[in-house]
């Protein structure tokens, strides 16, 4: 998957964060970004990358977002791994 097409499936996720009344709080509690960070980082892919991290940390939320956006739901893990950072090994 290339760059662009990585982004778009990480603004699918950030969509599917934001209709979702408490994931966008959660989101950023956990990021620790700021919603004006996330409003402005939507076009950095590190942050896209971040919210892949947290979308792919529980399977229901994928299914949901793939669901919402008629996606595949491997598209974000294939996405993720497009972006920064996304390449390095896992050792769990």
């Amino acid at each position: 998957m290339d760059l662009d097409n990585a982004s778009a499936v990480a603004l699918a996720a950030v969509a599917w964060i934001a209709s979702e009344e408490d994931m966008l709080p959660v989101f950023l509690n956990a990021s620790g970004m700021p919603a004006e960070g996330l409003r402005t980082g939507l076009e950095d892919p590190h942050v896209l990358a971040a919210v892949l991290d947290f979308l792919l940390m529980d399977d229901a939320w994928v299914l949901a977002a793939a669901a919402q956006a008629g996606r595949d739901p491997h598209d974000f893990a294939r996405a993720r791994q497009a972006l920064p950072g996304g390449n390095l090994p896992h050792w769990t």
